[in-house]
């Protein structure tokens, strides 16, 4: 059951919890879209619906029957819009956000952030600490990364997003970016994601490579019920069968998970397929079927990139792709 308090004071809630406890059951309390919210678990809460419903500063009395309580549709039927200055996921603009997989010095940072804002990205994707299968790759400028990329966001005026991998690092990316991502790897690393629930920045959660979309949402449950409900959910493909992509772009579950969760999904078609020139078309069938945005990786030179250079696109492809973009988004009545 999901008590949903608005406007309550301190008594009101306390009241609450006290009944619950009567009942024997244990209420918890969240604080998010201006309300706050006490979920409680227990057989006996179906008869006493009224009652609950019946205290003083109760607005409703909800039970949902997935597994995600907050995330759920059930719970809000509006969708989410979550705001990063100008860029607004979940409304009739499609966000995009573009950028290297790593950042490798300051003027190949500089030089792509310069030309994604030009042709119309909105936000720059950058990262520093780099998660990578083998111990041998290169693993990112860790926080010589981060000071590189404060500086370029300011320099050219364009929020930032990069990948924060532990939760003792949430604090110093906190102060540098203005978007937390949670990585595929980490989809399911509850100590991060408790962590970030703790800030009161927005949250960028990306489905891991074999996380059902069940899985995905309640790790985007465990943000939420810790009390950020910034949330931007990103589809980036699941590992297959198939050999000759990266990954499969699911967007079967971008889809779904819009139908399922209130809150905004976006796509990554560069991860989701691992070659540059399948990047237009996924991105293309992406906004066609109804996301929030795309995450497109963006390198002067692909070939010399020191991650994911095979899937990145030029500077000059990705404006191409902008301005074909932009002509689909009219068709719906969207905006890039």
């Amino acid at each position: 059951m999901i008590i949903v308090m608005h406007a309550a004071t301190d008594q009101q809630i306390k009241q609450v919890i006290e009944e619950l406890r009567c009942l024997g059951i244990e209420g918890h309390i969240i604080e998010c879209f201006d309300r706050t919210i006490i979920t409680a678990e227990g057989e006996e809460l179906q008869q006493n619906r009224q009652h609950f419903n019946g205290l003083p500063g109760v607005e409703s009395v909800l039970f949902i029957t997935t597994p995600y309580k907050l995330v759920s549709r059930q719970f809000r039927a509006q969708t989410s819009v979550i705001s990063v200055r100008n860029a607004a996921f979940g409304s009739t603009s499609i966000p995009i956000i573009a950028g290297p997989c790593a950042i490798e010095s300051y003027e190949q940072l500089y030089e792509t952030a310069a030309a994604v804002k030009k042709a119309g990205a909105c936000i720059l994707r950058a990262g520093t600490y780099k998660p990578r299968t083998s111990p041998y790759s290169f693993q990112g400028l860790e926080r010589e990364g981060l000071g590189i990329l404060q500086a370029v966001s300011r320099e050219l005026d364009i929020p930032v997003v990069s990948e924060v991998t532990d939760p003792r690092l949430v604090e110093v990316f906190c102060q540098s970016v203005d978007i937390l991502q949670i990585g595929a790897r980490n989809m399911q690393n509850f100590a991060l994601l408790k962590e970030v629930a703790q800030s009161n920045k927005p949250v960028l959660l990306k489905r891991g490579p074999a996380s059902t979309i069940e899985e995905w949402l309640l790790a985007a449950e465990y943000v939420l019920a810790g009390g950020n409900s910034q949330i931007v959910l990103c589809e980036r493909g699941i590992r297959t069968f198939e050999p000759y992509t990266r990954n499969t772009l699911d967007l079967n579950a971008m889809a779904l998970a819009k139908e399922l969760s209130h809150l905004p999904v976006i796509v990554d078609p560069s991860h989701g397929t691992g070659q540059w020139s399948l990047v237009g078309p996924m991105s293309k069938a992406a906004i066609a079927a109804g996301a929030d945005g795309l995450v497109i990786e963006v390198h002067p030179c692909p070939a010399k990139a020191l991650s994911d250079g095979p899937q990145s696109l030029t500077p000059k492809r990705f404006a191409s792709l902008m301005d074909e973009l932009r002509l689909l988004a009219n068709v719906s009545n969207r905006q890039i």
